[in-house]
């Protein structure tokens, strides 16, 4: 194989050639002076994080307990008016724009807010013109004045929101309310923010009455209002499920004890509750018994050990239990029970009321399914009583997980709070359904990354944080609002599950894992090593920290002349720059567009010093030095070369200072890649890797076609710049170059050949001369592969078009057989996050009439002949021959509801290389093929396979034999991200309708049978 190393040795010289990596590094050490190497404390990081957040969470905090107890005091202060009218505060909900509000577009908010007023909005199932809803809308109005105040003391607060156990939201600033569905089902007692603050964590058995008096309606209704009472749970919260008639059982028998309320779990419960069926008669006890035994048995099974709670549905009955509740509830009742009563009956519903009143709950009436959203969360009320006597010890503000802000914010996290009713005494408190208003405070979760610096944390760390139950706070892989494990927005592995289990005890830690790291365009897996370090007393934030120092700049003065290289006169002669959209100074508007961002830096550079307290120097100065270094980079070397010689569409460089230069400035158009250095894949992966590494343009199997003819095809390739500095490596930036496909591909075919005088000789496959890649490509195929498994380079003309496919999709034998021999392994990863197509809904309904075929007696009938019948049946003959649709069976669809995406778990297989011996042989053989192209005897379907990674690149060079036949079996690989199905219950077929097209010559037929009868009267008399 000595072609690869010809293949190494002329990438390794034109690359070094060209990039300038040799000059860069000269320049690096020219200028030793002006910066200065520090290596990471992942330990003194992590704690200092750990002290900005928890300096960021305290000043929300003020901001919400000063709003608390604002609003218990007006709440007491208020006067009760039974006679109010529904004047301004009526005729604001009714039209958003009565009052002529200005509204003003804000960043900030993603949407048109009016900083001077505060908007309502109330749930559509509760009057608005009632004397409650209008009394709390009067009191509540005073609380504008504390938003604005909270604004003008915390500009970076967000909304501010009220909400009240009576449905009424208020939130600051205003804006037009705008209902994510069709129909407002928007109610703020519903929210995960409400829920938290409403109440403790809970431990809740629901038992469900599934008796055969429970059929129809009713079970209808129970089903929903238990889906209904399961979305009133969070993640604090623990529950298990069962049904009960004669006896009780779990409604998911795999759940043999409490489980977390999370989202999966509740998923799985909601399918079990939707297959519930009713018979048999109905004992309470059984119920009853099977719900104490879940609730007081002792168990190490994890619970929330707070509020516990029986939830019983059911339509009605006479026993009361008693004797069940005298062994495991009284005298101490440390077991609440709820009852509804679900349907419309005429049982008697005092022994369910006793019930409840007997075991320190309350009771509720589900007459219809209007009823079920307000019955269903309203023993949240009864729930804050114990918070309501507790006082202090109970208003603390609670932080919630990650979910999607209703007003348009985005992924937003919120800090909660009670508010207490104080109009009445204590005494009466513990008999009334206690009033429990939510403030909240709500701040971005991408806030979060920024108090923690890039340039410190390198372009492989970053910093996350999760909750007191392993779930996410803040992750870069955190997309969409759910809730996700640490363990599944990261490839799992032993070390992992320490960390995590470590960070929710609250016990400080620090350690180094070698682990797979996915790369940032998911194409590829690659080892890394990182440095993992976890505060004390918290799950706070944990940043994986890249095993290596980190250049940063010394403390030099800045001018406005240090800039002028970055303006765009500059780029025709020196290439276009691409600067990172980074928070270099307080007033810098950031813009979509780079071209607007650096025009927007070069005019505030012009107003402001750049050693201004407004702006981070620590961040001007790597980008000033960095500008530097690759000006004299481009003076240097770039400029004095023809890259079309080379075969180059373009030079590049990158640093970690935030500066991206490409040359020659029309290559620009075509860049895609990210102007933050750092979220750049070939960047990161450069880093982390030795050599050159190679990059096709990442296509799939359902992409079209490239077409060399008319598109330039590039393929990237980089590597890192490395430097010593006092005994320590960095590397500070990438260089790099994009090939032209089509040149390298010629001068690839050329280096894999054999240069030796061809003429008189014939080299074949059943030659004795050796082959080679070049004048042999009909006979033998020669591939370049990364080591994520995509094609780079081949030697087939027909296969140029399919540059940067996964290599199954080129060649699936010969990439199983490297798979299949250990070269390549894989990795699989879930994404809990991903959303799926909707699943199809049925639409079949019932189809049209058919073809008509007249009987016997009509034709007897001679006034048939004369109707419309004869002249329809005549045109669906004619219908029929003009479209040809006799012999087709039409299935007849029937206008559906709207299909909406839906949540799933989505499956990606990664490869990566495990074999890096020097070179790899191997035998492929896939039995006999049955025929030949050429010949017609057995053709044994062999061939020989060469592979040998080319070393100082992230490239395996593959050489094998064309098969005579296509006679393996494999099971095809993919790369593709597919849907991984769990279980999925089939619901598209439920009634369909065919229209009937019977065959021409049937129907036919049928008319010449009866005329051919009617011609013959005894024939007709002998038939009947």
């Amino acid at each position: 194989m000595h072609w690869a190393g010809r293949i190494e040795k002329e990438l390794e010289k034109v690359l070094q050639h060209v990039t300038g990596i040799q000059q860069m590094r000269s320049i690096y050490n020219e200028k030793k002076s002006q910066f200065e190497i520090k290596r990471n404390n992942p330990k003194d990081l992590v704690e200092r994080v750990a002290r900005d957040i928890s300096k960021l969470l305290n000043s929300k905090r003020k901001a919400l307990e000063k709003l608390a107890r604002e609003a218990e005091l007006l709440q007491k202060e208020h006067e009760w008016q039974d006679g109010v009218k529904d004047g301004e505060e009526e005729n604001l909900l009714e039209n958003p724009f009565s009052l002529e509000l200005e509204f003003v577009d804000d960043p900030n908010f993603k949407n048109k807010v009016n900083y001077s007023s505060s908007a309502v909005q109330i749930p559509t199932d509760i009057y608005k013109g009632s004397p409650t809803i209008l009394n709390e809308l009067n009191w509540t109005q005073s609380l504008e004045r504390l938003f604005i105040d909270n604004r003008r003391e915390d500009s970076s607060l967000r909304w501010q929101v009220f909400g009240s156990a009576t449905g009424v939201t208020r939130y600051y600033p205003a804006t037009p309310w705008k209902a994510p569905n069709k129909i407002d089902l928007y109610d703020v007692r519903r929210r995960p923010w409400y829920i938290q603050g409403a109440s403790s964590p809970k431990d809740m058995v629901i038992i469900v009455d599934v008796s055969g008096s429970v059929s129809g309606l009713t079970l209808k209704l129970m089903k929903a209002s238990v889906m209904e009472m399961l979305e009133t749970l969070t993640d604090d919260d623990y529950v298990n499920v069962a049904s009960f008639s004669e006896k009780a059982e779990a409604l998911v028998p795999c759940f043999k004890n409490l489980v977390q309320a999370n989202i999966r779990n509740k998923k799985i419960f909601k399918e079990a509750v939707f297959h519930m069926q009713a018979k048999g008669t109905t004992d309470y006890k059984s119920g009853f018994t099977f719900a104490f035994e879940q609730l007081l048995n002792e168990t190490t099974a994890p619970r929330a050990f707070c509020n516990k709670m029986i939830m019983m549905f059911t339509d009605g009955g006479e026993d009361r239990a008693q004797d069940i509740f005298e062994k495991y509830n009284w005298p101490n009742k440390t077991v609440r029970v709820f009852t509804f009563s679900v349907g419309q009956h005429n049982y008697d519903v005092t022994p369910l009321q006793w019930i409840a009143c007997a075991n320190k709950g309350y009771y509720f009436e589900i007459p219809s399914i209007g009823a079920i959203r307000i019955n269903t969360q309203e023993y949240l009320d009864v729930l804050g009583r114990p918070m309501v006597l507790a006082g202090t010890r109970a208003k603390q503000v609670q932080w919630t997980n990650v979910y999607q802000d209703a007003l348009g914010l985005g992924l937003v996290i919120t800090g909660t709070m009670p508010v207490f009713n104080l109009t009445a005494d204590v005494s009466t408190q513990l008999c009334i359904i206690c009033a429990l208003p939510i403030s909240r405070v709500i701040f971005f979760t991408s806030c979060l990354p920024l108090l923690c610096a890039a340039v410190q944390l390198g372009a492989n760390g970053y910093t996350y944080a999760i909750d007191p139950n392993g779930y996410v706070l803040l992750h870069p892989n955190l997309q969409k609002p759910v809730t996700l494990d640490f363990l599944d927005a990261e490839l799992e592995d032993s070390n992992k599950e320490e960390i995590r289990r470590q960070m929710i005890d609250g016990k400080p830690g620090q350690r180094k894992i070698k682990t797979l790291i996915k790369s940032v365009d998911e194409a590829s897996h690659q080892y890394g090593k990182n440095s993992c370090c976890y505060p004390d007393n918290a799950p706070l934030p944990s940043p994986p920290l890249p095993d290596r120092p980190q250049l940063l700049p010394a403390n030099l003065p800045l001018s406005v002349a240090d800039f002028e290289s970055l303006l765009p006169n500059s780029f025709e002669s020196e290439g276009h720059v691409f600067i990172a959209p980074r928070e270099y100074c307080n007033e810098l508007e950031l813009a979509s567009n780079n071209t607007e961002f650096l025009f927007n830096f070069i005019a505030l550079m012009e107003k402001v010093t750049p050693d201004s307290k407004q702006c981070d120097n620590l961040l001007l100065h790597n980008l000033i030095l960095d500008t530097g270094i690759i000006g004299q980079l481009v003076d240097k070397v770039w400029k004095n070369k023809d890259l079309n010689t080379y075969g180059f569409l373009a030079v590049f460089a990158a640093t970690d200072g935030g500066i991206t230069r490409v040359f020659p400035n029309k290559a620009a158009e075509s860049w895609e890649e990210d102007p933050e250095p750092f979220n750049a894949s070939y960047y990161r992966r450069s880093l982390d890797n030795k050599g050159y590494i190679f990059r096709a343009p990442y296509r799939t199997g359902a992409d079209d076609l490239l077409n060399p003819e008319n598109d330039t095809i590039g393929v990237l390739v980089s590597t890192a710049v490395e430097i010593s500095v006092g005994g320590k490596t960095i590397k500070p930036a990438v260089v790099g170059v994009k090939l032209d496909l089509e040149a390298w591909t010629d001068k690839f075919k050329i280096l894999a050949s054999n240069h030796t005088d061809r003429q008189g000789s014939n080299c074949g496959p059943h030659s004795a001369c050796e082959m080679d890649c070049e004048a042999n490509s009909e006979d033998l195929l020669c591939y370049l592969l990364d080591d994520g498994g995509f094609l780079i380079m081949s030697n087939q003309k027909e296969d140029w078009n399919k540059v940067g496919m996964f290599f199954s999709e080129v060649e699936p034998y010969l990439m199983y057989a490297l798979y299949n021999s250990s070269f390549y392994n894989r990795k699989q990863s879930y994404d809990y996050q991903s959303v799926c197509e909707p699943i199809p809904t049925s639409s079949h309904g019932a189809a049209p009439r058919g073809a008509f075929v007249p009987t016997i007696a009509d034709f007897l009938n001679m006034a048939w002949w004369t109707s419309a019948a004869t002249w329809s049946l005549f045109q669906q003959v004619i219908a029929g021959m003009a479209y040809q649709s006799w012999f087709i069976t039409d299935e007849v669809l029937a206008e559906g509801m709207d299909s909406r995406e839906r949540g799933c778990v989505m499956i990606q297989t990664q490869y990566y290389f495990t074999n890096l011996n020097s070179t790899f042989n191997m035998l492929q053989d896939c039995g006999n093929c049955s025929r030949s192209i050429h010949t017609h005897r057995m053709l044994s379907s062999c061939r020989l396979i060469h592979a040998k990674k080319i070393n100082n690149t992230n490239l395996l060079f593959v050489v094998a034999e064309k098969m005579p036949c296509n006679g393996c079996e494999i099971d095809k690989l993919s790369q593709e991200e597919e849907e991984c199905i769990l279980w999925l219950e089939n619901t598209s077929d439920c009634g369909r309708g065919h229209s009937f097209g019977p065959s021409l010559v049937t129907l036919l037929a049928i008319q010449l049978l009866l005329l051919s009868q009617l011609a013959c009267p005894s024939a007709l008399l002998a038939l009947l």
